[in-house]
């Protein structure tokens, strides 16, 4: 995975320390991001501290356990601990990744916690993906026909369903499209890896009849093009998913339709 700088922020100041857990010899220190939009305060790292030897080996685990037995108030987004749903992604330890799936093992030193960076926060760790999701709904996310509805399923060849392997795995997480330096300057405009993965994912259907108006959509020099095959997206990806691959299949299609 490739290691992501968060932008310098001079107004994020240095919270509360809070205490160690008494009787612990196996601890282990938590820098985590804070902010409460009603509170009127500046965003803060707050330090916490954790008994290794009554936590779950995840980041996740972690998180949990500071909101049980230290701080309720810590806010993040959680649900299904299996790296299926995408709730939990935040920027750990400078790597965009799933904290359900994230090792505690895999970092050194002081364990440092943020929201996705270049994201509109809207508590401590979860980020506004209002825009994101939009983004996703604007590909059409879905089989689109035009012949009559079969009488029992629309069939697949076993060869035309594995060309979807490393597509449909996504889990709209959002932990490429924010490190993606293209996505972070032209957001409003560029529909960012995710979507673009999710986009190619319908336009190679065999199922779909709607190749060409999908095409035509993203024929923009904002929507598809603003990627720069960077990379960024495929080293962060928590699934392993290649999106500036799928990308650059796109491009290709573009090219071949105009020739």
């Amino acid at each position: 995975m490739v290691q992501l700088t968060l932008p310098t922020n001079s107004r994020i100041t240095t919270g509360k320390t809070w205490p160690k857990p008494e009787g612990a010899s196996n601890v282990r220190k938590f820098q985590i991001y804070r902010w409460n939009p009603d509170d009127g305060q500046n965003p803060r790292v707050d330090t916490y501290f954790v008994d290794m030897d009554d936590c779950g080996p995840m980041v996740l685990d972690a998180l949990i356990y500071i909101k049980n037995k230290v701080d309720p108030t810590l806010t993040f987004r959680r649900s299904c601990r299996e790296g299926i749903c995408g709730s939990c992604a935040m920027n750990i330890d400078g790597i965009n990744t799933l904290a359900c799936i994230y090792g505690m093992d895999e970092i050194k030193g002081d364990v440092k916690i943020y929201p996705l960076p270049h994201m509109p926060v809207v508590k401590d760790l979860i980020p506004d993906l209002t825009h994101f999701y939009a983004q996703h709904a604007s590909i059409m996310p879905w089989l689109e026909t035009k012949t009559n509805r079969p009488a029992k399923e629309w069939r697949q060849s076993i060869e035309d369903r594995k060309k979807l392997d490393g597509l449909y795995e996504c889990v709209m997480c959002a932990s490429c499209s924010t490190s993606c330096p293209s996505y972070w300057w032209n957001g409003d405009r560029y529909l960012g890896p995710a979507a673009l993965l999710h986009a190619y994912r319908w336009i190679i259907d065999s199922r779909d009849e709607a190749t060409g108006e999908r095409l035509d959509q993203l024929e923009d020099p904002f929507k598809l093009y603003r990627c720069h095959t960077i990379m960024n997206c495929a080293k962060t990806c928590p699934k392993g998913l290649n999106p500036a691959k799928a990308i650059a299949e796109i491009k290709k299609m573009m090219v071949e339709r105009a020739v």
